[in-house]
């Protein structure tokens, strides 16, 4: 029984350090006046409350003259979204609206939405961002900067507002799990982007067939992602570049926070075999101190200690190239609530695979 557990110990230690390693990746980037055109897609549904301040962020974007489109497509709301983006975009010629239609076919929610601003779009790179996010100034720039030769897909960190123990820990869950995002890609084994802060070349992105051609998926992100890299002709990167930040807003409600988690594990368990691998060693590595705490206490808790002290290095590792250092604050909340989610998850999907979206069930 030891044995086992110092082979988790060995296993979860040596992870972490090779994707922390692999984050500190550096990669080249084109001048200014090399700049590929860019066109940023926005889905949005009934977000009359935060549409504001995305557009407001979106619009100081930085970016060579005449080479930036601003998509920003209203998926049908019920509120007075689509008036607040008519009222703001109003003289802006960047930005284009697209009303949102039906679904046809397979497409759904986010990425039937996502397609139409895609046929309106002329850009070489896509960007793409959502409602409740602000973008950096030099965001747009910096992402579109990376696509040298052959770059057929780069991934950006998203943050989140804090402010409060609640803010704090999914803030740390967001980073955490985006340093994990470019570690396993940075060393060749994609697993995963975020959809709110990621672009791709419209070139590859044709040549996947595009949405229309691949499966529904409740994360169209790593579904992109995923086929990208099936291609096998294009270089998927993930810098960890604060110029290339964008800052979502934290749910408000556990219940809220609940369906984002399962989304988001449901698209975790359609990764690739060495994604599964990955996940399956974390969830068994968290596991294991429960399980057998009774059994082996001293290497029960080893295991555990070794877990958070990995955790916790690897979180400040990011947030010290971040500029965030000083979230550090909320790591004891932020490695209770990932400790609770990785270990219960699991189950929970085993019995309930549907999940909801913007008032949609799927």
């Amino acid at each position: 029984m030891s044995e086992l557990i110092i082979v988790l110990i060995i296993i979860y230690f040596v992870q972490s350090i090779v994707y922390m390693v692999a984050s500190y990746k550096r990669f080249p980037k084109l001048s200014e006046d090399k700049l590929p055109s860019a066109s940023v897609i926005v889905a949005v549904r009934n977000e009359e409350e935060i549409i504001l301040r995305c557009l407001e962020s979106l619009d100081k974007l930085e970016y060579p003259a005449g080479k930036l489109q601003i998509i920003v497509v209203d998926d049908r709301s019920t509120d007075k979204t689509g008036e607040i983006i008519d009222d703001f975009i109003r003289g802006k010629e960047r930005f284009l609206k697209i009303s949102g239609e039906e679904p046809s076919n397979h497409l759904r929610g986010k990425t039937n939405a996502l397609v139409q601003g895609l046929r309106q779009s002329t850009g070489e790179v896509i960007l793409t961002t959502d409602a409740d996010c602000a973008v950096n100034p030099l965001w747009a720039k910096t992402l579109s900067s990376y696509f040298t030769e052959n770059v057929g897909l780069c991934g950006g960190i998203t943050s989140q507002s804090r402010g409060s123990i609640w803010n704090g820990m999914q803030h740390l869950d967001f980073i955490y799990l985006l340093g994990v995002g470019a570690g396993t890609v940075n060393v060749g084994l994609p697993l995963s982007v975020i959809g709110n802060n990621m672009a791709y070349l419209r070139k590859a992105y044709d040549e996947t067939g595009g949405y229309e051609a691949m499966p529904f998926s409740v994360t169209e992100d790593s579904q992109l992602l995923a086929a990208i890299s099936e291609l096998g002709k294009y270089k998927i990167i993930y810098p960890v570049d604060r110029f290339g930040t964008v800052e979502s807003m934290p749910v408000a409600t556990l219940k809220t926070l609940f369906r984002q988690k399962k989304r988001w594990s449901l698209g975790g368990i359609q990764v690739p075999f060495h994604g599964l691998l990955v996940l399956a060693s974390t969830v068994v590595a968290h596991l294991a101190p429960l399980v057998l705490f009774w059994i082996a206490p001293f290497y029960s808790l080893l295991l555990l200690g070794v877990i958070i002290v990995s955790d916790l290095l690897f979180q400040l590792s990011m947030l010290s190239r971040m500029k965030l250092l000083s979230s550090i604050i909320y790591f004891p909340f932020f490695e209770l609530y990932y400790y609770l989610y990785v270990t219960v998850m699991p189950f929970i999907l085993l019995f309930s695979r549907s999940v909801e979206w913007k008032g949609r069930k799927f």
